[in-house]
């Protein structure tokens, strides 16, 4: 049988959903995660930089480098292993290494990014993380630990993945600048597991800290908005009002629309983003399949109380954005509607006054037109009486009777030809 022709892009769409897989964490052990991220355009940002960056660190280490157009890479840094990932934001290095220091969190567990690699980061760190992987104990030894390591008030713990591991963090930074999270992994817990949910963890930290760049931007224009709203309401409540320049209204309304499209083009990409970040933040949490322990409050119940009023504030802002945008749209049509209406009722105006000038122009065309039918009379007898003179002499005709019979059949010719000059006109 003739073997059939593969698309061009068979193969590099189903690698593509191996590219990725989960880390063999073998317990106990720690990982350093570390997310960089442009501070303007950072979707549009050139991407050979940061391959030239991971180059850079690779080069320190003797690491082989990945392959053209990669955008993850895996391998050996030293005597740990690097993950590096490139996302259409941001990229994330994660460190991984066996065993776990004396001193919980050591700051000193990041320095395996050489100081001088760091600032010469194409971009700023949006959130970076140390992640403490432990073998489970009894209950009082991990609260110990937990109540030591984390602040009480935002902390969340709980067993994940049907009691694999008790998962612990409080999403705060801590001095070193780093936030903390820890794993107290159970016997037999398979490598990939472990792996697994330290993944899990490191993604949600990404995506809350990126998602939370749309309440940013939405508090940055909060504030113009209820501005803008005013201004609106204003110009809205004035469209009934009698003698306003209502022309003068729609340049203002115009000119608020056009700042309404700005700040939706300005706050889209940003938005739209949040509510995809906040959707993973969401199935990465679901899919952790968390039990309460202790009786802490879970992911699911911190992010309940903290992020999603954050996220709601976002969707508030976007849906104010595009019902203000609809609103001047609605009005502007309405103001528009009603300036063509005054501008007919000016134009009906103006057409009436044409006819009125017109009338009077033609009832004072007929006046000039009697009386110039009397002057053209008057100079057609005088020269008729001259040229009548020596036959009314010859006939001994008094010379004034003679005028007068001109005078009668004159006028009558005279207003005749006026007449038919006048229709040819109309004719024409």
């Amino acid at each position: 049988m003739a073997q059939i022709q593969d698309h061009e892009l068979r193969y590099a769409l189903a690698n593509e959903l191996h590219a990725r897989p989960f880390p063999a964490l073998t317990v106990p052990c720690f990982a350093a995660f570390l997310a960089i991220k442009r501070p303007e355009d950072a979707a549009g940002r050139d991407r050979a930089a940061d391959v030239a960056h991971l180059v850079d660190l690779l080069d320190r280490f003797g690491a082989p480098h990945p392959g053209p157009g990669a955008n993850h890479y895996s391998g050996q840094l030293g005597k740990h292993r690097l993950k590096w990932e490139q996302h259409t934001e941001f990229v994330t290095y994660t460190l991984f290494g066996d065993g776990n220091a004396a001193r919980p969190f050591d700051p000193a567990m990041f320095d395996i990014f050489p100081e001088d690699w760091l600032a010469e980061a194409p971009g700023v760190r949006i959130t970076s993380a140390l992640i403490r992987v432990e073998r489970m104990a009894d209950d009082d030894s991990m609260r110990t630990k937990i109540d030591d390591w984390f602040v009480p008030e935002s902390l969340a713990a709980a067993h994940v993945l049907d009691r694999a591991a008790v998962v612990a963090g409080d999403f705060r930074i801590d001095p070193g600048g780093h936030m903390r999270f820890a794993v107290f992994a159970a016997p037999g817990v398979t490598e990939r597991r472990v792996g697994r949910i330290v993944q899990r963890i490191s993604e949600i930290e990404t995506y809350k800290t990126m998602s939370m760049l749309g309440l940013a931007r939405a508090r940055a224009v909060q504030g113009r908005l209820g501005v803008i709203e005013g201004e609106l309401s204003g110009l809205v409540s004035g469209l009934s009002g009698e003698g306003r320049a209502h022309e003068a209204e729609l340049g203002e309304l115009l000119q608020i629309s056009a700042e309404l499209e700005t700040l939706h083009a300005r706050t889209s990409f940003r938005f739209g983003a949040t509510r995809a970040y906040e959707a993973i933040v969401t199935d990465r949490i679901a899919v952790m399949r968390e039990e309460r322990w202790d009786g802490r409050q879970t992911f699911h119940e911190f992010m309940m109380r903290r992020y999603d009023p954050a996220m709601r504030t976002v969707k508030s802002v976007e849906r104010q954005l595009g019902d203000m945008a609809e609103r001047a749209m609605r009005a502007s049509d309405l103001l528009r509607t009603r300036v063509d209406v005054e501008r007919s009722a000016q134009n009906q105006a103006l057409l009436e006054s044409m006819d009125r000038r017109a009338d009077l122009q033609l009832r004072l065309q007929e006046t000039v037109e009697g009386l110039s039918v009397v002057a053209i009379s008057y100079y057609a007898v005088s020269l008729l009486a001259y040229m009548a003179e020596p036959v009314a002499t010859r006939l001994e005709i008094d010379k004034g009777w003679t005028k007068a019979a001109l005078v009668v059949p004159v006028v009558l010719a005279v207003w005749l030809m006026g007449r038919a000059v006048r229709r040819r006109l109309i004719r024409k």
